[in-house]
């Protein structure tokens, strides 16, 4: 059984691990591992919302360009497409794109950033926003119940494991390079400046990121049944307090996306994206509030029932980010959209361009 975090990471410990002595995982769990020479990803978040039941055309036009920057150079490395309504009842199409060279990035961001938050998007009928982080290796982890590659691992060169730090509380912590001689605690409070239709919310020093998937394509019969009908509606109430109430617990923003075709068609792949205050925040509310534990219980007795047959597949990206290496800007949208809510003044809940 191997470490989960990569030799040339690896130091010597002043921060206390929470593994249990001799511990050995009850199921199997794997990691994505890239080349030595990458120290940086970039996850970058491109969302449009709007209310109308079907799609504007503004909103249709701007797909249509981010699309097209694609191909260009430095274009990014992997590119998935989702879609959720948010806490405002707003309709979102959320496209997150990854890339290994942090340089590339920063090229093409450049006529990317202008045709997506450009003033020729800002109208009534859509918001439009950008969340990006951009991580060196030794500030994310990630964690994969198979060998099937998504979101940034996407980038990875290979799958390693079984890995032992895992299926215990805190094993995420554990997994992050970085926290062996950190502690990861969190820094000043965000911040935002711009106007009634343009802000840009400063980033907070070691704000966590968490994308935890689900892919449920190769079920079929009882155990299909057994994750719609038992599993996804206790994970879905999870994600909903997430939405609502999350910030009780240190939760600045939460997303529960359907990953949609290059249709706009749904596929059978879901993920809950969410911002916390702290890593400590989200370990606190996976080890105690009853949300998560509901979730973890009936994962739990699902997997016991179906053992090594189960063709569920479950995974997670978390990243613990530098405030410099935050980036969060919003056009139109309204006062509720992700970073927003947490970092906004109560007095400056003001109307968007979106919103009326």
């Amino acid at each position: 059984m191997e470490t989960a975090i990569p030799e040339h990471l690896l130091n010597e410990r002043t921060q206390p691990s929470s593994q249990p002595p001799n511990w050995h995982p009850s199921a199997e769990a794997f990691v994505a591992r890239y080349p030595q020479k990458v120290d940086q990803m970039v996850m970058a978040y491109f969302g449009t919302q709007y209310r109308d039941a079907d799609e504007p055309a503004l909103v249709q036009g701007a797909l249509v360009a981010l699309s097209e920057t694609y191909a260009a150079a430095d274009g990014p490395a992997h590119v998935d497409r989702a879609a959720y309504t948010d806490e405002a009842g707003f309709y979102t199409v959320l496209t997150i794109a990854y890339w290994d060279d942090p340089i590339r990035f920063d090229r093409w961001f450049v006529q990317a950033r202008a045709m997506w938050l450009g003033e020729q998007n800002l109208s009534d009928e859509a918001g439009f926003f950008v969340e990006v982080v951009r991580p060196t290796t030794s500030r994310f982890e990630t964690l994969f119940s198979s060998n099937r590659a998504e979101g940034v691992a996407n980038l990875s060169e290979r799958f390693t494991g079984p890995v032992a730090e895992h299926a215990y509380w805190g094993g995420a912590r554990d997994r992050i390079p970085l926290a062996q001689i950190d502690p990861l605690d969190s820094g000043e409070p965000l911040g935002v400046s711009g106007d009634r239709y343009r802000q840009v919310v400063r980033g907070q020093h070691n704000l966590c990121l968490i994308r935890s998937g689900q892919d449920w394509s190769d079920t079929d019969g009882d155990e299909r049944r057994m994750y719609l009908e038992e599993i996804e509606p206790i994970l879905r109430a999870g994600m909903d307090f997430l939405r609502d109430d999350g910030q009780s617990v240190g939760c600045f923003a939460n997303r529960y996306v359907q990953l949609v075709d290059s249709d706009g068609n749904p596929v059978d792949k879901t993920f809950g994206m969410s911002w916390w205050r702290s890593l400590a925040d989200l370990d606190e509310w996976a080890r105690r509030h009853p949300t998560h534990l509901s979730i973890f219980g009936k994962a739990m007795k699902y997997l016991a029932a179906l053992g090594p047959k189960a063709r569920l597949r479950l995974y997670h990206e978390v990243t613990v980010a530098a405030a410099e290496q935050q980036y969060f800007e919003y056009l139109g949208c309204h006062p509720e959209t992700g970073m927003l809510r947490a970092a906004r003044k109560p007095e400056s809940n003001t109307g968007t361009a979106s919103q009326r």
